[in-house]
């Protein structure tokens, strides 16, 4: 799959703002005063700025608002409403943070729940398309939350919780590649599968189905080699979870700042590798898989 550069940046930082927002309303960071409006504004910022950037994806970006409307067949439609619902629900704790009154401990963590149910929504879009093997699995939901977890704790200053979360994040990586490799091939999709024409004999590719380029050739075959493929899955390991671990056990704040920038760089490597690793079984007809 073609890993658009918005959809990347929606799923990195929605997914690390609701974590973040999920640790701060069950109370794992106590906020008074100016420091909490500045703390929750940028969880905000977070989660609605990576929200936004995923409409940057669509070809009519205006007509964003129709996604809530297809709630019972659509996981899309499914993050908005949730979306909406933790923003919402959020919002009050936030509020009695900044104002100093308190906030039911039942409803921060109906919030927090919300906030992560949020990103296994967001997982559930991709996890659900059968036509990509690689996604149509259980280590898709509990990578996005794996991502979600650590870098909420590791943003709100939760050293051993994060360091603990990041190395758990790491084990999930590595299965994850491990196991995503031989997920097309175990769908036992072909050329001939895909054609119908599999009775006759052994299927190859003659012509193109067509001369120019089209959306399916943009957006669903991406083919990224294997030797830089394997180097990305090295710094996206090292970067998101090993690295930051190490620092975040170490502690102290200064250290935690730059673990927060060294796990975002290991993110957006596993979030790319995440879409172009992604093999479309649209590729067959054009002989590409």
């Amino acid at each position: 799959m073609y890993p658009a550069p918005s959809v990347i940046v929606f799923s990195i930082l929605s997914g690390l703002g609701f974590g973040f927002m999920a640790f701060l309303a069950a109370g794992f960071w106590p906020l008074s005063g100016g420091i909490a409006f500045l703390v929750w504004g940028f969880g905000y910022v977070l989660a609605v700025g990576g929200l936004v950037a995923s409409t940057a994806h669509l070809g009519n970006p205006q007509r964003a608002w129709r996604a809530f409307s297809q709630w019972r067949s659509s996981w899309l439609s499914r993050e908005a409403w949730v979306a909406v619902a933790a923003l919402l629900a959020l919002a009050p704790i936030a509020l009695g943070d900044w104002q100093g009154f308190a906030v039911p401990g039942l409803w921060r963590l109906m919030a927090a729940v919300l906030a992560l149910a949020v990103v296994a929504c967001t997982a559930m879009i991709y996890a659900q398309i059968r036509a990509v093997p690689r996604w149509n699995h259980w280590t898709t939901p509990v990578m996005f939350l794996g991502f979600s977890l650590s870098g909420g704790a590791l943003l709100a200053g939760q050293g051993a919780l994060a360091g603990v979360l990041l190395l758990a994040l790491a084990v999930v990586m590595l299965i994850t590649f491990a196991l995503g490799d031989s997920r097309f091939a175990a769908r036992g999709a072909t050329l001939e599968t895909a054609t119908g024409l599999g009775g006759i004999g052994r299927v190859s590719v003659f012509e193109q189905p067509h001369t120019g380029g089209n959306y399916l050739l943009r957006e669903m075959i991406f083919v990224v080699g294997r030797k830089h493929a394997l180097k990305l899955r090295a710094i996206a390991v090292v970067c998101a979870a090993f690295l930051p671990a190490l620092m975040a056990f170490v502690g102290g704040w200064p250290l935690h700042i730059a673990a927060v920038a060294v796990h975002l760089v290991g993110a957006f490597a596993a979030r790319w590798l995440f879409f172009a690793e992604a093999e479309h079984v649209v590729g067959l007809y054009y002989g590409k898989r």
